[in-house]
């Protein structure tokens, strides 16, 4: 999902490729380029009154920042699980949804070194079935405190007639702080810089529409095991979104991180572009091994263009360092390794324009 910069639209379309058997995001109702547009409406909306000057920098990062005095900021995010809920429907297992939400906010709020404070969420349903849902929140009440915040409250709205019986949505709400000194945005990056990720835990919650529909065109089960996985394919797609945030923090408190991005919707390019001002992000697509599950994905039909574009493809999280950094970044990331594997160099911060 998207951040504080709005959700990206969920608006039906289709386009062609020149090829037929070629799927995109837009063929399966999401479109990008309109999303990026609406964000460009909101920012013209609320940029119409002129600039608070309580509010640090502007519209379209991972996180909106909010001066309170004392030389501390406060850092805010909302977001949701998006058509992934439709896959946990089918199979019939919401555990993980909780953990996707509160994932796909604090990673964002991390960006600029911002410590989580609480965390809300919403669940709106077409009957309130207490059983069901409690799944998911004792996931969020774990999550939260995975992630060294607390759960503060919430709004449960029950809303027949909206939704299907069966129906539901998820969006939370997160906010952090930071020092505003300590704020790790972006101003020290040159061209030269390494990117470094940390490896994704799957697909996170990212791409589910145009997964959805390479799945159904395939006329795959979601409770088979597909060549190339071992494990139940509804199983893979659900694997939940990893938290990022004690490794953040961690990386931020060396001081030799430049930018942090997380990667949701736009895929690689677009999110590390977001925090690196006049540069770009120079991936070298080849440099790492992408989990199974984007392969499987691959051989559906989905051209590499467009894997790019929507997917995280194996890289969850991203630092920006100096080439004379990268060795204390390894050092602190080291004590937080998981069998998801350690972190890799994907490529280099370019000038605009460099081939």
């Amino acid at each position: 999902m998207d951040d504080y910069a709005f959700p990206r639209s969920r608006v039906a379309g289709e386009e062609t490729s020149g090829k037929e058997s070629a799927l995109r995001y837009e063929s399966a109702g999401v479109s990008i380029d309109r999303g990026n547009a609406w964000v460009g409406v909101i920012r013209s909306l609320v940029e119409r009154g002129g600039k608070d000057p309580r509010v640090a920098g502007g519209i379209g990062g991972f996180s909106g920042l909010f001066r309170i005095g004392g030389g501390k900021l406060l850092a805010a995010c909302c977001d949701g699980v998006g058509t992934k809920l439709e896959i946990a429907r089918e199979v019939g297992n919401l555990r993980g949804l909780g953990q996707d939400l509160v994932a796909m906010n604090v990673n964002d709020l991390v960006t600029c070194g911002a410590v989580p404070l609480f965390f809300l969420d919403y669940i709106a349903c077409g009957f309130l079935d207490s059983e069901r849902y409690a799944e998911v929140v004792e996931d969020i009440v774990n999550a939260c405190a995975a992630s060294d915040c607390v759960l503060l409250g919430g709004e449960t709205a029950e809303m027949p007639g909206v939704y299907p019986r069966e129906g539901f949505d998820l969006a939370g709400f997160a906010v952090g702080m930071v020092e505003e000194e300590r704020l790790v945005d972006g101003s020290g990056v040159a061209s030269g810089d390494l990117l470094v990720a940390l490896p994704s835990s799957g697909l996170h919650s990212n791409g589910f529409s145009l997964v959805r529909r390479a799945v159904e065109k395939a006329g795959l089960s979601l409770a088979a095991t597909p060549p190339g996985l071992d494990e139940p394919l509804g199983q893979a797609l659900l694997r939940p979104t990893k938290l990022y945030v004690r490794e953040a923090l961690a990386a931020a408190r060396t001081g030799v991180v430049k930018a942090m991005a997380h990667i949701t919707g736009g895929g690689l390019e677009e999110n590390v572009n977001r925090v690196l001002g006049k540069y770009r992000a120079a991936v070298d697509y080849g440099s790492w091994k992408r989990p199974a599950v984007f392969s499987l994905l691959a051989s559906l039909g989905i051209a590499e263009e467009e894997m790019r574009r929507v997917f995280n493809l194996g890289a969850g999280f991203v630092f920006v360092v100096s080439p004379d950094d990268e060795a204390d970044l390894r050092k602190t990331l080291a004590s937080f390794r998981t069998s998801a594997g350690d972190p890799f160099v994907l490529g280099e911060v370019v000038q605009q324009g460099a081939a």
